[in-house]
């Protein structure tokens, strides 16, 4: 087959979330296992980090493998959904797998995929793991795609788990409260090895510490041992003071993941990188700072808090949960003045709980509602008749470039056009039809 023919087949042929949502998730990690089993069992055989997470886990597994990368260290990078490619999914110092090692990968596992049947993302995990080991990579940042215990990727036995946050999203497969969400999440702690929680709640922290001690792994808290202040924004860079309480040290950063919600996250990073640098691997402080500052250029990270233009100022980000949505709203009240007035693009899917993102949503704003080209997407129409009951009003658009359109029309030079609400969304707009930048 060729690459677009073996593309082709996956989509086709392979269950997968993005497209069918729950029915294609797998309660068990049983076709993972065997799928490895089939290959050798490649995971066993490469140092990984493990990062779980409700928000910031692509954002704190990106920064973590542009550290490691601009540090000498060979990185693997597994992350999911992608927006363009799919080999985004599978990274080795911010370059795409191969082509030729995709259709290669499908060929040689067709006849144990065809008698057990995995899902698109049981699939894609074991092709990651085969492409790291055979490239002999010094690490991996595994992102999982989904929870975290009975997630595909969480056969690996890694060196570090993070775990950035918990909040409500897939609560039809995770559970409906918080501390049910988290024990799934928990679910990657592994026995004796360390884990870093990146922002905790009341509700959660001991649901970590309880399978912490389970586990007899060490945890650390980062909102515990770092205080972010001093934070300055452009539309280029967030700097910001992160002072670490124990060694009483304070250093500047300049992140490139400008987003206001990126220093949750950097305390996060921070506090891997020091056990990290416990078990042997060295980074440093210029590598540090230098890997922070161009996570985008290291890794080829896109969607989050992305200016793709200005005059108007248009932006997208992949927020698509009530906490996502929560940080998004935060951060546009820092950068927006007084008088200039917010237009939003908005496209959402149908299992998410809508309700409670348009519960937060601004009265205030133009609304432009559209839908991704997937069948998990809730019509454009449809989300536009129920965000009136929360008293948000706009017009409706099949495609999201004609709804940034329609807004950068009504907008004026000094306002702002933020693309939200679905990854699925944010990967259809085609942002040299309006990059100025």
């Amino acid at each position: 087959m060729t690459y677009q023919q073996t593309i082709d087949y996956l989509y086709a042929q392979l269950p997968m979330y993005s497209r069918i949502g729950a029915a294609a998730y797998k309660e068990d990690l049983h076709n993972t296992i065997e799928l490895c089993n089939a290959i050798d069992n490649p995971q066993t055989k490469f140092k990984s980090i493990h990062i779980a997470g409700t928000n910031g886990k692509g954002s704190t597994s990106h920064m973590l493998a542009a550290m490691l990368q601009q540090a000498g260290y060979k990185t693997g990078l597994y992350t999911s959904p992608h927006l363009k490619d799919f080999r985004e999914r599978i990274k080795i110092n911010g370059e795409m797998i191969s082509k030729d090692f995709v259709v290669d990968f499908v060929e040689r596992t067709k006849a144990v995929s065809e008698k057990i049947e995995p899902s698109f993302f049981e699939l894609t995990v074991a092709m990651a793991f085969d492409y790291f080991e055979k490239e002999k990579i010094d690490i991996a940042v595994i992102e999982t795609g989904l929870g975290g215990r009975l997630d595909s990727t969480n056969i690996i036995t890694p060196v570090l788990s993070i775990i950035t946050n918990i909040g409500y999203d897939h609560m039809d497969l995770l559970g409906d409260t918080l501390e049910k969400i988290a024990s799934e999440k928990a679910g990657i702690i592994k026995a004796g090895v360390p884990v870093v929680i990146g922002d905790y709640l009341t509700e959660t922290k001991q649901v970590f510490i309880s399978k912490a001690a389970k586990e007899n792994a060490p945890i650390y808290f980062a909102q515990d041992e770092y205080i972010v202040s001093n934070i300055n924004y452009t539309a280029a860079l967030l700097s910001c003071d992160v002072k670490n309480i124990e060694h009483d040290i304070t250093e500047t950063f300049n992140c490139d993941l400008n987003g206001l919600y990126q220093t949750k996250n950097i305390k996060t990073v921070l506090c891997a990188e020091g056990l990290l640098t416990e078990k042997g691997f060295i980074i440093k402080n210029k590598d540090e700072k230098y890997a922070l500052g161009h996570v985008k250029d290291l890794t080829g990270f896109s969607g989050r808090w992305d200016v793709i233009a200005e005059h108007p100022t248009i932006i997208t980000d992949v927020a698509h949960n009530e906490d996502g949505i929560k940080q998004l709203l935060e951060q546009l009240s820092i950068v927006k003045c007084a008088t200039s007035r917010l237009h939003m693009v908005i496209g959402m899917v149908k299992d998410k709980d809508v309700s409670k993102v348009l519960s937060i949503l601004p009265k205030d704003t133009a609304y432009y509602f559209s839908n991704a080209h997937i069948d998990r997407a809730m019509p454009h129409q449809d989300l536009k008749e129920k965000a009136k009951d929360f008293g948000l009003n706009g017009e409706s658009y099949d495609d999201v470039n004609d709804a940034i359109n329609a807004a950068r029309k009504n907008a004026a030079a000094k306002d702002i056009i933020i693309v939200c609400g679905s990854v699925f969304l944010i990967a259809e707009v085609d942002t040299d039809l309006f990059r100025n930048i």
